[in-house]
């Protein structure tokens, strides 16, 4: 199973839904803030695939969408929020501890426009990078023998 995680959109629809269809294959798409009215646009574009949200600080307050939130997918628990609320920009041992405490197997953040892909004990740690910005997004893959974070770069 591949999941699609995407943050950071600012405003670029397109860069959202190019990301779409480099990614056929992922039916579960995560969104970690900062461009939820094209998030909500793309979601409601393309219902053959599940979405999951967040609001980031540079989204509006009343975005309908909660800070952080917490799913089950492919038998793993992703623990993902925009980042902001857990201080990346200053280092990952707040968000760290949050997934941890969480019982998290990934958990997914945004915020920094700086990918990162990172295990320890047991946590994956995955930071799509801007896909406004810099045209980076990750994905997920989940399956029976472990779990497999990929960074890209938009095409």
């Amino acid at each position: 199973m591949r999941i699609l995680v995407v943050s950071d959109t600012h405003g670029d629809g397109y860069a959202l839904q190019s990301a779409l269809w480099e990614q056929p294959e992922a039916k579960h798409v995560f969104f970690l803030g900062d461009g939820v009215r094209e998030f909500q646009q793309i979601a409601e574009d393309n219902p053959d695939r599940t979405f999951f949200g967040v609001c980031g600080n540079c989204d509006p307050a009343f975005c309908g969408l909660l800070g952080n939130r917490e799913e089950t997918v492919g038998g793993r628990r992703i623990f993902f929020t925009h980042g902001h609320l857990w201080s990346v920009k200053f280092g990952i041992s707040r968000i760290d501890y949050a997934a941890r405490e969480r019982q998290a197997d990934i958990a997914l953040f945004g915020h920094t426009h700086q990918p990162l892909s990172q295990y320890e004990d047991g946590l994956y740690l995955v930071n799509p990078g801007s896909l406004g910005y810099n045209k980076q997004y990750a994905t997920v893959d989940i399956v029976s023998n472990g779990i497999m974070p990929i960074l890209h770069t938009l095409r």
